[in-house]
């Protein structure tokens, strides 16, 4: 879209009649210069040239793609004209002696007039930084037909504008992710990244607790109304942790830099889910308030699931069970937020924000019998119960200079996530048809997850073409689960137990991660851009069991070095990219907590302490160009993970027991093809496929143990929007998730889609719109999966039931004016590895679950189902 832009601002410079306005919407032209044809070719050549540099002129960052005109102060005739580049530079060369007037202009700003005398033949005239404001002036009725691309490529990162798919709508972030280029979502809803689960997720660049307690529960918290983009960051340079061997996933929400005070309200109903959202900004020239908060809730979300596993235990006795299940699942999400922004000065600035979440989310399982062997062995209720209350507290304080670009901040960080996760068992009398509760399990688990943040990074030119950028960084962790396992009798009378299947203990674990990095950026007048970086992390780890001191292990600690390497080169034929670097995955807490859980006693899941991280190395090579309506981008990538952390599952009589190892290697290889065309001002249409080839093995010495998996796996999504008129706009969105390789096994495809129709206000005060989501499907689609190894067998199907009609609300109070814009920084911990469900995590196998349900329910530990 950028070039789209550029190709405009280029027509605009050259078929200008009024040299007052001459474009800025922001494109950079197919030549460095944009020179106006009949004008310029009458004007006298000469051998002079004029140089300048256009900054912002609150965070003095480079105002690229401005347009430039050259105009002869005595006729006012336009003689040429320039576009500033990435880094704000523009010249105009070959002007002849005379008086001229020299306009800039760009979207956003006020423009700028400056007057230029050439007194020679060769009076090279540097204009030094020329400082752009930002522009007050409210626009009024003003239509643009044209519309911005779903999908964006930007030089580092692909963006997904998810505020202009009104398919969203009414949904969450789940529902948002599973729209966006190479990421996928499991039925779980935790995303993965090219095949890989290994990924970080940042909101607005930054990390949070209730991401590492549960990524697919943090992620039905966020409304997708409340989105603005999500960016995919595949290659990330050295600025950021070096953890996510896949990439990072950061989740933008809306926000504004306007003058006033206004209210928003947001609902939506529907047939699954509701949710109502209240935000408030007040803002005077250099300070602001946000206050804001919303609720979502879930319901008639359920589904079934039938499993038959085989099972060859060391004894030799073979065993087959067959569990049969009706699935749902409730919840009740809310986050509030209050945030300040004050621009002390010209130079100095402080945000800070506190963010308070809540949420009570239930899994049932009703009915879950099990047939062994043709008899009926078991029937029982299940329930896994999830509560828990975050709190991210974050300063900030960021310091520019007169100096174009240089920059030094100090980014703080303190959160907090305290969580009940249990599950409960009825076990009831399978002779009886009144439900009669013979006998009962519980575990329960209470924990918290607390860290604190240091950060600061400094970055200043070293002269016009690069760039050097160097910080550090300190992250303290602490984590605790304190786990209990309970059995009941028929009058729900409770007795301790701890045993192997069922245990209690206080799990400790403790993490300070110290780093530092230093990068390079080059950018040269040919256009080739490099970004060459190295950063190093050392971490510290004590894990202690504080009701048995016997059981505690020493892990020793281990420092890493990643590099990174960046390089870029635009040409007329379009933009080449080539990346490179090396990241480090740490076993995050979900894969730590040894406390099991057992909500299905027939498939069992425990972490491991004794984890060590996994690297990988990451290659990338991109291609993205525009042609004439169309834009189209595809890159070619692979990945090499050695030390992975592997699923291992064993069986101990007829139950299968999941734990995670590092005796994994992964080797990925793919290709990602993304295109936008815009067949007119009213409609586009776009799509996408990410297809990759995985290999998976274990490397374990053990035939009964040992697996290896190969074979290729893909997503397609399309997407098309149309501009009806009159307030009126239709959208819809298809996507399908081809089979999925597991190491032991793979997992059934699934598919989704959306239509979804809106009408503004003519007040543009607000909206009213409706959602169908998956209408001609009204029982669900049925996912198969199967876990093969030489002890284990085991075939699954689950219904997903998810047809859903919502309506959307939107309104607006109050009046705002654009004030200046100036960005803001933040701390990312992007160093762990979250909840990621397949193989990446130990989970209960997909028989147990439901789609979008965490398989075989809670029971977990730091805040998650182990």
């Amino acid at each position: 879209m950028k070039y789209l832009f550029i190709l405009i601002t280029s027509l605009i410079t050259v078929f200008t009649v009024d040299a007052q306005i001459p474009g800025g919407f922001g494109m950079a032209p197919a030549k460095k210069e944009a020179v106006i044809p009949g004008t310029a070719q009458a004007a006298p050549k000469g051998s002079a040239k004029i140089v300048g540099y256009l900054l912002d002129s609150t965070d003095k960052k480079p105002v690229e793609f401005a347009s430039v005109a050259l105009i002869n102060k005595t006729t006012g005739r336009p003689v040429d004209g320039a576009v500033a580049d990435q880094v704000g530079k523009f010249t105009i060369s070959k002007v002849a002696v005379g008086d001229y007037k020299l306009i800039v202009s760009f979207i956003g700003y006020n423009s700028k007039t400056l007057f230029v005398s050439i007194s020679a033949k060769n009076d090279d005239q540097d204009l030094g930084v020329i400082s752009m404001a930002s522009s007050t002036k409210m626009l009024e009725e003003v239509t643009v037909e044209g519309q911005r691309a779903l999908i964006e490529e930007r030089v580092d990162r692909t963006v997904y504008n998810a505020e202009k798919d009104a398919t969203n709508r009414g949904g969450d972030a789940t529902d948002v992710l599973k729209k966006v280029p190479m990421l996928s979502v499991d039925l779980d809803g935790n995303p993965s990244l090219r095949g890989s689960t290994n990924v970080k997720v940042l909101i607005n660049n930054k990390p949070s607790t209730i991401m590492a307690s549960s990524l697919s529960d943090a992620l039905r918290q966020i409304p997708a109304d409340m989105i603005k983009t999500v960016e995919v960051i595949t290659s990330p340079s050295a600025r950021y942790d070096a953890e996510g061997s896949a990439g990072i996933i950061n989740i933008v929400t809306k926000k504004n830099t306007l003058q006033g005070l206004t209210l928003n309200l947001d609902t939506s109903a529907g047939y699954r889910g509701s949710n109502l959202s209240l935000n408030g900004n007040f803002r005077n020239k250099n300070w602001g308030l946000s206050l804001g908060g919303f609720g979502r809730s879930e319901y008639n979300v359920n589904g079934k699931f039938e499993s038959t596993q085989i099972t060859n235990a060391a004894n030799g006795v073979r065993n087959t069970n067959i569990q049969t299940a009706e699935t749902r699942r409730e919840g009740i999400f809310g986050n509030y937020q209050l945030g300040f922004d004050w621009d002390i000065n010209k130079y100095n600035s402080v945000t800070s924000s506190v963010r308070f979440g809540l949420r009570n989310g239930n899994n049932w399982q009703d009915g879950l019998s099990q047939i062994r062997n043709d008899k009926l062995f078991s029937l029982r209720n299940t329930n896994a119960l999830d509560q828990s209350a975050n709190v991210d507290i974050n300063i900030d304080y960021t310091k520019t200079f007169a100096k174009a670009q240089k920059e030094f901040s100090v980014l703080t960080m303190f959160s907090r996530n305290n969580r009940t996760n249990d599950f409960y068992n009825s076990i009831l009398n399978p002779n009886s048809t009144m439900s009669e509760i013979m006998s009962s399990i519980k575990n329960v688990n209470d924990s918290y997850n607390q860290e604190a943040t240091i950060q600061m990074d400094y970055q200043t030119p070293i002269n016009k073409m690069s760039m050097v950028e160097f910080g550090a960084k300190a992250i303290s962790r602490d984590v605790t689960s304190d786990y209990a396992s309970f059995t009941g009798d028929k009058n729900g009378i409770y007795t301790p137990v701890n045993n192997l299947i069922l245990p209690s203990n206080v799990f400790d674990y403790n993490q300070s991660i110290w780093s530092a990095y230093s990068s390079y950026t080059l950018t040269t007048k040919n256009k080739w851009s490099i970004k060459a970086g190295a950063r190093f992390e050392q971490t510290d780890i004590t894990a202690s069991f504080l009701k048995n001191e016997g059981q505690n292990t020493k892990i020793p600690p281990y420092g890493v070095l990643v590099p990174s390497f960046n390089m870029s080169k635009s040409f007329k034929s379009g933009t080449w990219r080539f990346s490179y670097n090396r990241r480090i995955q740490r076993p995050g807490i979900q894969n730590l907590n040894p406390n099991i859980n057992a909500t299905n006693p027939l498939n069992i899941s425990q972490g491991n302490p004794n984890l060590e991280p996994e690297f990988t190395n990451n290659y990338e090579v991109s291609y993205s160009k525009f042609i004439k309506q169309t834009y189209i981008s595809s890159s070619f990538f692979m990945r090499n993970t050695t030390g992975a952390i592997s699923n291992i599952r064993t069986v101990y009589g007829d139950t299968v027991k999941t734990t995670a190892m590092n005796i994994g290697n992964e080797d990925a290889y793919g290709v990602n093809i993304n295109l936008n065309v815009n067949l007119s001002n009213k409609l586009m249409l776009g799509g996408g496929g990410d297809l990759s080839y995985m290999v998976l093995a274990n490397n374990v010495a053990d035939k009964m143990l040992s697996a290896r998996n190969e074979g290729l796996q893909s997503n397609f999504r399309v997407f098309g929007n149309y501009n009806i008129g009159n307030g009126w706009g239709a959208q819809v969105f298809s996507f399908y998730r081809v089979n999925q390789i597991q190491l032991q096994g793979s997992q059934g495809g699934f598919g989704i889609y959306s239509l979804g129709f809106r009408k503004d206000f003519k007040n543009k005060k607000g909206s009213l719109g409706f959602g169908a989501e998956n209408f001609f499907t009204p029982n669900g689609f049925v996912i198969r999966s199967e876990t093969k190894t030489p002890t284990i067998d085991q075939q699954s199907k689950n219904t997903l039931r998810n047809m859903n009609f919502k309506i959307n609300f939107t309104y607006r109070i109050g009046k705002m004016t654009f004030g200046p814009t100036k960005k803001k920084k933040s701390v990312n911990n992007d160093d762990t590895k979250g909840e990621g469900g397949g193989d990446a995590a130990p989970a209960s196998p997909a028989p147990m679950g439901m789609p979008g349900m965490r398989m075989g329910g809670g029971g977990g530990g730091f805040g998650g189902p182990r």
